[in-house]
């Protein structure tokens, strides 16, 4: 009977597992581009630092939200970063909504009004201005290089990680994106 217990719990998990393993399989499908840089990974959490908002507010990356969310880390003088913000923004603009958001999180020291004028100079104005300020969310989840990016499922959960930049305005990122929300 014990068998026959555990064979049950077995086959109950690999049921429920399932539909993530397929989601993940779509995106790895739909992989090409710059998207061939994306890691995909078991779900796994994101760590507890504490990010601020732009207005002071403090918090959580890993407290989930119910979307698929993109998150980005930054750094106003990083000069890719600067490149690939405004496809970002259009990532946003494009499939944001109630089941998907784009994030990003300044690292280091990053004073607001330099992260405001940032976003002016490249006419990013749809993305949250985030800030790390100690790097400590971003050490804890060995962010060693700017910019990072991670996919997070709608529980709060790294799913995949690209570094360096990429055009996620590209129909590869999208692609990749609505492959991943698809099971959700």
């Amino acid at each position: 009977m014990k068998k026959f217990g555990l064979a049950l719990l077995y086959t109950a998990t690999m049921a429920l597992a399932n539909p993530v393993v397929a989601d993940v399989a779509a995106a790895q499908a739909a992989v090409a581009g710059d998207m061939k840089k994306l890691s995909f990974s078991e779900p796994q959490p994101v760590g507890d630092g504490v990010i601020v908002s732009f207005d002071g507010e403090q918090m959580n990356l890993s407290e989930s939200n119910g979307k698929w969310r993109v998150v980005n880390f930054w750094a106003t003088w990083c000069a890719p970063c600067r490149h690939e913000m405004p496809m970002l923004s259009q990532l946003q603009s494009d499939l944001g909504g109630e089941e998907f958001e784009v994030i990003t999180i300044a690292t280091s020291r990053n004073p607001p009004a330099k992260m405001k004028a940032f976003f002016d100079e490249i006419g990013v104005d749809n993305l949250p201005l985030h800030r790390d300020p100690k790097s400590y969310l971003a050490r804890q989840i060995g962010v060693l290089g700017l910019p990072v990016t991670l996919i997070l499922n709608p529980e709060g959960q790294e799913v995949a990680r690209l570094t360096g930049d990429a055009d996620w305005a590209s129909d590869e990122a999208k692609a990749v994106i609505k492959a991943l929300m698809s099971g959700s």
